[in-house]
Formats: C-alpha cells, sequence, structure tokens
C-alpha cells in the first residue's frame, strides 16, 4: 500500500467518526427532549458540550501535535472519546450526558488537525488544499451516515444501542491510527517556551485575523446548525417533519460531500486557470449568506437552499489551507488548531445561544415560529459584518 493511503484511509476513518458524533444529537433530539423533558436551551447546552470542549482544547492540541506527532496524539484521544461514547449511553441525567458529550468532543478534537499535520509532514504546501478537502469528504460521510441513515436505525435499536457501537468503533479507529507511519521533525524537541512563542505569533498576526471572524460565524455558524438546529427549525418553521426535517440533513451533507471531492480535485487546476482558492472563498461565503437569507425570510424550495449550505461550508474549509500558507510548515498545528479554536467558539456560543434566545422569545410571547426566524436573522446579521470585514482586508 502506497504512502498516501497507509495515511489517508486510517486519518480518513478518524474524521468520519468525529463527524458522525457532531451531528447525532440533531437526529436523537426528539428522543433526548421526550426521555430527559429539558428544553431548548437545555438541549443546546448539552449539544454544545461537544463544541466546548473540542474548541477549548484546540491551542495545546496544536502544541501537543507539532511536538509529538499526530500518530500518537489522535491515538490517545480517541480511546477518550470510545470511553465518552460508553458513558453517554449510560447516562440518566442531564449532567451525566453533559460530561460524555465533553468526552467525546476532547476525544475527537485531533481528528482534523491530525490529517492536516500528518499531509503537512508527507507532502508539500502545493498539496495541501485538495489534501485537506479530501479528509474533509470522510466528513461528509459521516454526516450523510448521521442524517436519514441513523433515522432509520434509531427506531429499531434505540439511541443507547448506537452509542455502545460507537464506543467499539472508536477502539477500532483508534487503532488504525496508531498503525501509521511516523515522521519526526518539526517542533520535536523544541523548547516548550519557544512553541508558545511561535503560537503568539500566530494569535497576533494580521493574517490570523482577517480569516478568524468568518470562519468563526458562517463556518461555526453552520456547524451549530448541521450539528443540532437545522432539525428542530424545519420541525417548528417549516412545519416538517422529523424524517423529512432528517432529508434536509441528508442533501447537506451530500452538498458538503460534493463540494469537498470537488475541491479535492479542482482546486490545483482553478488556482492555474480559474479564480483560486481564495476568490473561491469570497465568492462561496456570499452565496453561503444569500442561501441563509432566502431561509430565514421562507423564500424559495427548502430542499436545494439546505443542499447549498453543504457546498458552501466545503468552500469555507479552505480558510484552513489559505491561512497555513502565511507560515513556515513547523507552525501547521499550532495555525489550523488556532483557526479552528475559532471555529469551534463560534460553534459552541451559536449552538448554545440559539436555544437560549428561541427560549426567551417564547417567553416573551412571539410563537415558536417567529421566535426561530427572530433568532436565525440575527445570527445572519452577525454573518454578513463578519464576511464584510474579510472584503474588506482584501
Amino acid at each position: 500500500m502506497n504512502l498516501w493511503l497507509r495515511l489517508f484511509l486510517p486519518f480518513a476513518a478518524g474524521y468520519y467518526f468525529s463527524y458522525f458524533l457532531r451531528n447525532v444529537n440533531a437526529v436523537i433530539a426528539p428522543e433526548l427532549t421526550r426521555e430527559l423533558g429539558v428544553s431548548a436551551a437545555d438541549l443546546g447546552l448539552l449539544t454544545s458540550a461537544y463544541l466546548l470542549a473540542f474548541g477549548a482544547v484546540q491551542l495545546p492540541l496544536g502544541l501537543a501535535l507539532d511536538r509529538y506527532g499526530p500518530r500518537r496524539v489522535e491515538t490517545a484521544l480517541l480511546l477518550v472519546a470510545a470511553a465518552g461514547c460508553a458513558l453517554f449511553a449510560a447516562g440518566t441525567t442531564l449532567t451525566e450526558l453533559a460530561i460524555a458529550r465533553a468526552l467525546i468532543g476532547l476525544g475527537v478534537s485531533a481528528c482534523l488537525m491530525a490529517s492536516f499535520k500528518a499531509f503537512g509532514q508527507w507532502f508539500g504546501t502545493e498539496r495541501q488544499a485538495s489534501l485537506n478537502a479530501a479528509i474533509m469528504a470522510a466528513g461528509g460521510l459521516g454526516a450523510l451516515t448521521a442524517s436519514t441513515p441513523l433515522s432509520w436505525a434509531i427506531p429499531q435499536f434505540g439511541w443507547r444501542t448506537v452509542f455502545v457501537a460507537l464506543a467499539v468503533a472508536g477502539l477500532a479507529v483508534a487503532a488504525g491510527i496508531f498503525s501509521t507511519p511516523d515522521k519526526k521533525g518539526g517542533a520535536q524537541g523544541e523548547p516548550l517556551a519557544r512553541q508558545i512563542s511561535g503560537l503568539k505569533s500566530v494569535l497576533t498576526s494580521r493574517a490570523f485575523w482577517r480569516y478568524a471572524p468568518q470562519s468563526t460565524l458562517i463556518v461555526g455558524g453552520f456547524m451549530a446548525l448541521q450539528g443540532l438546529w437545522a432539525v428542530p427549525w424545519l420541525m417548528n418553521f417549516s412545519g416538517l417533519g422529523r424524517e423529512v426535517a432528517a432529508h434536509h440533513l441528508l442533501l447537506m451533507a451530500g452538498g458538503m460531500l460534493t463540494g469537498f471531492l470537488t475541491i479535492a480535485f479542482g482546486v490545483t487546476p482553478l488556482a492555474k486557470r480559474g479564480p483560486g482558492p481564495e476568490k473561491l472563498l469570497t465568492w462561496g461565503m456570499g452565496l453561503g449568506l444569500l442561501a441563509n437569507l432566502l431561509i430565514v425570510l421562507g423564500v424559495g424550495p427548502s430542499q436545494p437552499l439546505w443542499l447549498s449550505l453543504g457546498l458552501v461550508f466545503s468552500v469555507g474549509n479552505l480558510a484552513y489551507a489559505l491561512l497555513q500558507a502565511n507560515y513556515g510548515p513547523e507552525l501547521a498545528g499550532r495555525v489550523n488548531t488556532a483557526l479552528n479554536l475559532m471555529v469551534f467558539l463560534g460553534a459552541f456560543a451559536i449552538q448554545w445561544s440559539f436555544g437560549a434566545m428561541v427560549d426567551l422569545l417564547q417567553a416573551a410571547g412571539h410563537a415558536p415560529r417567529a421566535a426561530y426566524q427572530i433568532t436565525f436573522g440575527g445570527l445572519l446579521a452577525l454573518q454578513v459584518m463578519s464576511w464584510l470585514w474579510f472584503l474588506r482586508k482584501t
């Protein structure tokens, strides 16, 4: 087996596993609400515990990836994810499930960044955008699985059985990652003080703060919707049943997968003959905001609009490769995890505050449909401002 496959297949399995776990609560939300009797804000907090733990560990994760390498770091963390899945399957209270969800988030926090680091170690910078998109396509498959197929499985097996199976899968993926080749170099042996200084240089750079707001609010906002609020929105605003709403998640995931595959195999030719990754990012984010506006206004057929959001999300992830190009390869782990921190902090804040705002508006007398519309509209306004900031810096 050649080097590319020896690296790609195990790391792709890890990101598939991570993305499935990120979105699973969107489909099991009705069961969690019924069994636990939680409010929208409680459900948002429970689900976003994954995002909080995931985001909180990103900066030390970047240091660890540059110092110890992706193979060791991701293997160890996936064992934590497997334990979190087992605890989630056994949980009976909101607190127990939130702790388990946080462990899952911590455990899969390296799945994407470790693959980026591994590709950065073994392949040239000119291949990073396409390689990153290829690994993200595996995440798109995970999102596809955590939509209509999962909605069919839940009534048959129950959500607790699904999480037991996920615990076993986590152990298998950890073993696969541990079997990948390792490579010395980068920041291995570099003094910790110098590593921290390198991280500080990233966080204080103009390049970083050009990309961070847009990634936080647009990419993070997409994750918050896909991971939880898409299905409640479609049920409460559009009046759809759960299976039809879950089908919209399937379409979003299909859009993601299509976008990632297109970038994986087309970004290099585009860079030579077309607009290039940066213009694709700019135009893609603008089209995504237009799709969000039409969704908020309830204008047009919903299925093509939600499909387009998946396409736009795949374009948004070009920011990782574009930002990394501003720094040396020895900083790759720190650069990617710093941007990922912003994305997941945004996703956590949006996922939690979305539910809190819906509850607040309903308590103030708004109907559920209006409460969801006002909340989504507020998010869209923030996203537009972040996109304009990105344009201003071009």
